[in-house]
């Protein structure tokens, strides 16, 4: 286009690393190729059929229009009382919850609320890989604080203070931790609280995996902690916990002040989210998790830690099983190769998908990240898939 320009913003961005490989799987399958896909994190099990069967019926019933922007008040409902059997939240659905169309529109609308061009945003090294582009595309500054993997992947306190300035209005983490696996303890985020109060600073948590802890790990949400509540956005979603990433559909729980204002933006930018979507999604909260659900977190845990455990067992790989979500995170810099040219050449040589650890920030160089939870057939073809390919580099 002779003379026109598109936006800086999307010129200097890349493009997602964990949905661009999954898409070129689908490429490469659709071409007759097989291809082992550990890339982005979706379980292969359809939705429950109790919650699908919820959204069909509203369907049916004629419920398929706009509702309100902040969403039906029965689905908020349901999220509050998920809140408070779960999260051990008590929550106004009225004043202090927002529906939304996944994590990502969440995260997009709080960060809309809380930054002006310029301001800095405090995001963990390595995290989600789309934090930092939203960042940049509200204008925003990403302040990447390393976390320290002789720490356990967490920040040290003092690193954490030391990147907070004047133009500092955010920090924001994923608790459980992506790709990390690290499910954070009180006294970690006791630690962010108390900078966050010290320096007048909002937190906004990326509570996505909050149900795929394992072992005698728990999940705290922050906004339970002291003082924390008035500045704490908590995103949290359907997505990973009961198979439902195709919904795109969560909820925003916060302070009344911060919600009437992202029920603005809400109006503005997407009317409101699906209305049978929040039916079904009404019916995954609303009850205690069905056993169908239960068996899923059960099988997903038992695949996680065979698969962290057979990695970990190759020569030259260095893998532990994740305090919680469904991702192997693991080290391969023994053999010489960039985490862009491992992925690389194991796609091309060996046909597995996988994700490039620097994806998720210069910390993560050196490691890869592998999504677990696939087929028996698919983790079982894969791990031998990877087996030939690092004794070819050992």
């Amino acid at each position: 286009m002779a003379g026109f320009r598109l936006s800086d913003r999307i010129l200097s961005s890349s493009p997602s690393s964990t949905v661009g490989i999954a898409d070129k799987v689908k490429r490469l399958r659709s071409q007759g190729e097989e291809v082992f896909d550990f890339s982005a994190g979706r379980a292969f099990e359809p939705t429950p059929d109790y919650v699908s069967e919820a959204a069909i019926v509203a369907m049916r019933a004629g419920d398929t229009h706009q509702t309100m922007a902040k969403g039906t008040a029965s689905y908020r409902a349901a999220c509050a009382t998920k809140l408070q059997r779960e999260n051990n939240v008590v929550a106004n659905p009225e004043k202090e919850i927002i529906a939304t169309m996944g994590a990502k529109q969440g995260l997009t609308i709080s960060l809309l609320a809380t930054i002006n061009p310029g301001d800095e945003v405090i995001v963990e090294d390595p995290c989600f890989v789309s934090y930092k582009q939203t960042i940049h595309y509200l204008g925003g500054q990403a302040v990447t604080v390393p976390l320290r993997s002789e720490l356990g992947w967490l920040w040290d306190a003092n690193e954490l203070e030391d990147s907070i300035t004047a133009k500092t209005k955010v920090i924001l983490l994923c608790t459980p931790q992506n790709p990390t696996g690290v499910v954070h303890s009180r006294e970690y985020l006791e630690t962010i609280a108390n900078l966050a109060i010290k320096h007048n600073l909002v937190v906004i948590t990326d509570e996505v995996y909050e149900r795929t802890v394992w072992g005698e790990n728990k999940h705290l949400n922050v906004a339970t902690l002291p003082e924390m509540k008035a500045r704490t956005i908590t995103i949290m979603s359907l997505t990973k916990s009961f198979s439902m990433g195709g919904w795109r559909i969560g909820f925003i729980y916060t302070c009344e002040e911060i919600a009437s204002q992202l029920e603005k933006l809400q109006q503005h930018l997407i009317t409101s989210p699906n209305s049978f979507v929040q039916a079904g999604a009404e019916r995954a909260f609303s009850l205690e998790p069905q056993q169908v659900v239960l068996d899923y977190w059960k099988e997903w845990e038992t695949k996680v830690e065979s698969f962290t455990d057979t990695l970990d067992a190759m020569d030259g790989i260095n893998c532990y099983m994740p305090q919680g979500g469904f991702y192997a995170w693991a080290d391969i810099s023994s053999f010489g190769l960039s985490s862009e040219e491992f992925a690389a050449r194991l796609l091309t040589e060996n046909k597995v998908a996988l994700v490039a650890g620097s994806s998720f920030g210069d910390q993560g160089e050196g490691y890869i990240r592998v999504t677990c939870v696939k087929t028996r057939k698919e983790v079982k073809g894969g791990l031998e898939a990877i087996r030939s390919f690092v004794s070819k580099l050992s």
